[in-house]
Formats: C-alpha cells, sequence, structure tokens
C-alpha cells in the first residue's frame, strides 16, 4: 500500500453530492496526495458506500474510513464490507474502526458503559467472520486516544488513526504501539495569518468536540484543564489542535507530526463558516507543493 506521508480527511468528501465528491477526489488524486477519508457521523452518508464511489472515480489514491462505527453494523458486515473494497479495490482501502462516542452511540439505543470492552469483543468477532470470508489484504486501524485503545491498536489491528490531537500526543502513540503499526494522525488546517480570523474559524470546527467527553480526558492527559476548554477554547488549545497561518507554518506543523512518529498525517482544512469541499481542495492546492507533494497528471 503506497500511503506517501500526506493525506486529506474531510466530512464533505463523504456527504458532497456524489459527481462533487468524485471531483473532488480525484483533484485530491491529482496534486499527490495519498490517502482520502470517509467519516461515519451526524448527517454522513454510509462510508463504505461512500467510499466504493470514489474508489471507482480515482486510479492511485487510498481511501480509509475515518471512522466506521462498530455501531452501526455487526462484527461479520464490517469484516465483509472491508474484505469487498479491498478485493475491488486491491492496496487502496483501510478499514478504520471506532467505539464512536455516546451521544451518538445512545442515538441508536446502544449502551456506551464499556467500550474499550466492546472494541475487544468486537475484534475477537471480526478475528472469527474473516475466517470464512473470502481472503482480501484489508488493514485495519482503530480510532484510539487513550493508552489502553492504543494498546489494542497494536495488539489486535495494523495501527492507529487519531483524532483532533497534537503533535505531543503522536509522540506518546507511537511509544505505546512501538515501531511497525500505522500511525496516522488527523491535523485541521487553516490558511489564515490573522490570528483573530483563524482562531474564530478553529473554534468554529472545534466547538462540537469540545463537547465530548473522549476528546477532553484525552486534553486532560496532555495537561489542558478545564479553563483551556471553556470560552470555545482557549488561545493555547486552540493553536495546539488547529495549525494556522502561512502555508509554511502549517507545513511545519504536518512534519512535527511525522517528526514524533506518525507514519502519515492526514489534512482537514477548515472554511470560515462551515465546511466547504470547494475551499478545502484549493487550501490542499496552495499546500501540496509545501507539504513535498509531486502531482500526477492533472495536478498541475
Amino acid at each position: 500500500m503506497d500511503l506517501g506521508r500526506v493525506g486529506v480527511w474531510h466530512p464533505m468528501i463523504g456527504q458532497a453530492p456524489a459527481e462533487e465528491g468524485r471531483r473532488a477526489a480525484a483533484r485530491i488524486e491529482a496534486l499527490g496526495y495519498g490517502s482520502i477519508w470517509v467519516n461515519e457521523g451526524w448527517a454522513s452518508k454510509e462510508p463504505f458506500a461512500s467510499a466504493a464511489v470514489l474508489l471507482a472515480a480515482t486510479e492511485r489514491v487510498v481511501f480509509g474510513t475515518g471512522i466506521a462505527s462498530l455501531w452501526a453494523r455487526d462484527a461479520m458486515a464490517m469484516a465483509g464490507a472491508g474484505v469487498t473494497l479491498a478485493d475491488a479495490f486491491p492496496g487502496r482501502f483501510l478499514l478504520g474502526i471506532g467505539v464512536s462516542h455516546s451521544p451518538l452511540v445512545n442515538t441508536r439505543g446502544h449502551d456506551y458503559a464499556k467500550p474499550l470492552t466492546a472494541m475487544r469483543t468486537y475484534l475477537d468477532a471480526m478475528d472469527q467472520a474473516e475466517q470464512i470470508l473470502p481472503k482480501a489484504d484489508c488493514p485495519r486501524l482503530l480510532a484510539a486516544l487513550r493508552p489502553k485503545m492504543l494498546e489494542l491498536s497494536r495488539d489486535k489491528a495494523d495501527g492507529a488513526h487519531s483524532y483532533f490531537v497534537p503533535p505531543e500526543h503522536t509522540a506518546q502513540a507511537r511509544e505505546i504501539l512501538g515501531r511497525d503499526r500505522l500511525l496516522i494522525p488527523e491535523q485541521a488546517v487553516v490558511l489564515e495569518s490573522d490570528p483573530a480570523r483563524a482562531r474564530a474559524i478553529a473554534r468554529t470546527h472545534m466547538s462540537v468536540y469540545l463537547t465530548l467527553p473522549n476528546y477532553l480526558n484525552n486534553l486532560r492527559t496532555l495537561g489542558f484543564t478545564d479553563d483551556d476548554f471553556a470560552d470555545g477554547g482557549s488561545d493555547r488549545l486552540t493553536d495546539a489542535i488547529v495549525a494556522w497561518g502561512s502555508v509554511d507554518t502549517v507545513a511545519q506543523r504536518v512534519r512535527d507530526h511525522l517528526d514524533a512518529g506518525a507514519d502519515h498525517v492526514v489534512i482537514q482544512p477548515l472554511s470560515p463558516d462551515a465546511p466547504d469541499l470547494a475551499d478545502a481542495v484549493a487550501q490542499l492546492t496552495d499546500l501540496a507543493p509545501a507539504v513535498g507533494l509531486r502531482p500526477g497528471p492533472g495536478g498541475a
């Protein structure tokens, strides 16, 4: 699997009208990005179907689910979906699995009381399912923040996909995972050098995540406090989570994750009012040379 060093995470890639998503995916591939991630969350389309549509519209770029919730399908269905895409598009699909968050899980009628146990049991069931499914190379990553889930990512998966984390977390995650597991953090970015405007965009993005205990608890282990979470996020927290400024400043944050032990970093461009796929592609176009990408056909 040829991931390269930098990919793209954006909620609208899987949520936009299909033709818009296909055009964006083709452009991102042409720019030289190595991966594109589709999510499963509020108002998202079904991630495996979305990935299939976009895989068929591209030639080389790897797609990942970031993440597919274990509460949305049983282990046999999850394993079968991964095998289907891995078989149809060899070397181009990563199966990202996660326990999601209590508000999302509760709306599905499930009990979020023991997410780590739920994940461990689910992975065991996936292992059993894969014994009878057609064979295909489908690496799986776990959405992981805290040490125990990272240990499970090391012991029962091919690595971890982290989200809403600074490079300091990437260094800690690498230490837990060891050298032979994939580590793919997400990094939100804003190409805006005015501090007030950049932080306003960042805080709009952060607002939902600062209501979710999984992220807050992880940030506390990194030295942030309730004061940092108040009023939309302190400047210190905002600057740690969202890389903003010039192309070179943002590219340096990507390198910081790589230097801390990431194998691959997925960039999420933020826009002023709401997620905007056209604006994201424009930012990715500007960023591509700074993060060392070489455009392919049609990427100039």
